[in-house]
């Protein structure tokens, strides 16, 4: 990218995972806070430490405030567009280790190549979405306004709608959304025999709950009414 220097960081190819290593230097480990009592002693208050997602989410969001400084002319977060994102998406791609075969490559399409090629290496899609996710909700954690967002920006969500659909060509791997699955027809029925039991039960016994214990609990025992 001629409009940018480069980076000094880490490989940036941390960025796609949840986690990563201990970089960053910043809540890695455990605050404590001293508090003076009214005997004059002090007691030590110790925070949990910050789970991986929200260390992940600061160094990506440190990372990304680097690139806006180095960059040529050096920009702030105020002026920052969804075409900068997009600019810094591509960025990373130097950065990549997920091989994108172009479309003149024998192997192009082919999910698991039998040999090596000079294809390049990229940011794997994945790891960009998942990226704009976590800068989305830090931009708006450090006092940005989410219709000024500029990683929700529609040309943000093109572009990597476009990203997805090439590397699914490139590396034969389509990505497919998961679907909500639809309770069969058999579950339905026993869901609805238990919430019958369940009513019978509540009134028989004056304690039950009615259709309660259908969701997210166990249906009560009906009573046992042979004579």
């Amino acid at each position: 990218m001629d409009s940018t220097s480069r980076v000094e960081q880490p490989d940036p190819n941390i960025v796609g995972s949840e986690g990563g290593g201990g970089g960053g230097g910043e809540g890695t480990g455990t605050s404590s806070a001293s508090a003076a009592t009214e005997g004059g002693q002090s007691t030590t208050v110790s925070a949990a430490p910050p789970s991986r997602y929200e260390s992940q989410k600061r160094r990506d969001w440190n990372t990304f405030l680097q690139y806006l400084r180095n960059h040529k002319p050096p920009l702030t977060l105020a002026r920052c567009s969804g075409a900068h994102v997009i600019e810094f998406l591509k960025y990373l791609d130097q950065f990549g280790k997920t091989k994108v075969h172009v479309t003149g490559c024998p192997y192009f399409g082919h999910p698991n190549p039998p040999a090596p090629c000079a294809c390049p290496l990229k940011q794997a899609w994945g790891s960009l979405d998942a990226l704009i996710g976590r800068l989305r909700a830090a931009y708006e954690e450090n006092g940005g306004k989410p219709e000024s967002n500029p990683f929700g920006a529609k040309a943000v969500r093109i572009y990597l709608r476009e990203v997805r659909e090439s590397q699914a060509k490139a590396r034969g791997i389509p990505y497919e959304k998961k679907k909500r699955k639809r309770p069969s027809t058999s579950s339905s029925v026993a869901t609805a025999g238990s919430a019958i039991a369940a009513e019978a039960g509540g009134s028989g016994g004056g304690s039950g709950s009615g259709g309660d214990g259908v969701i997210g609990q166990q249906p009560p025992t009906a009573p046992n009414t042979t004579v």
